[in-house]
């Protein structure tokens, strides 16, 4: 079965967020057109993302060094734990979903989190004497994005960072196929913000066919 993760980092719901409200329209076409396929929902503002911290690296430390796990602390057993755990069903899925806005740049911090936690040597990719090799070859990806400005052209578009960021590690990782879908504008023009908004989510449920 195909299994998708639906990953969204925004503290607000669809009434309030406009990537949301995209995100949301294209999932639920999605699911309409693959009843069959498995989506898991991914709340990075309500799911334990731990951080990288002392705890980890000692953790992960003592694990190195030969250590079993039931040696590592309490702290150490907790967040390294879930760390593999939020590795593993990355790695699991079939296809990926990012939802974010876009803030000062960029997305919020618990998508690099997030990300953090599934960048891991060994599962999502490998060094080689080649250098670095992605193992997720046969996925797929897309994000979803709002930005209250226009970034997609013009004299802003080389300061965002949040799609880039995405796009990088989505090629780093391995994965052959990454899509956008951004909901632009509707900060700086207000008065066609509505517009702006069903517009794009009339793109994301035709990109859902595809996908």
């Amino acid at each position: 079965m195909t299994k998708v993760l639906y990953i969204t980092a925004h503290p607000h719901d669809d009434t309030m967020s406009f990537s949301m409200a995209v995100g949301k329209a294209f999932i639920e076409e999605y699911k309409i057109i693959n009843p069959d396929h498995e989506v898991v929902n991914v709340d990075l503002y309500k799911d334990d993302v731990p951080q990288i911290d002392v705890d980890v690296f000692s953790g992960w430390g003592k694990l190195q060094s030969g250590k079993g796990f039931e040696e590592l602390s309490s702290e150490e057993k907790a967040k390294v734990g879930r760390l593999t755990e939020l590795c593993d069903q990355f790695v699991s899925a079939d296809k990926y979903v990012f939802v974010t806005p876009m803030w000062n740049f960029s997305f919020p911090p618990v998508m690099k989190a997030y990300i953090d936690s599934v960048a891991v040597a060994g599962k999502t990719f490998k060094y080689t004497e080649q250098g670095p090799v992605g193992l997720l070859t046969d996925k797929k990806a897309m994000h979803i994005q709002a930005r209250g400005g226009i970034y997609s052209e013009g004299p802003a578009a080389g300061m965002e960072m949040g799609h880039r960021y995405l796009s990088i590690i989505m090629q780093f990782f391995g994965v052959p196929s990454f899509e956008g879908i951004f909901v632009e504008g509707h900060a700086a023009m207000p008065d066609k913000a509505n517009e702006i908004k069903e517009n794009a989510i009339a793109r994301a449920k035709d990109a859902a066919h595809t996908f």
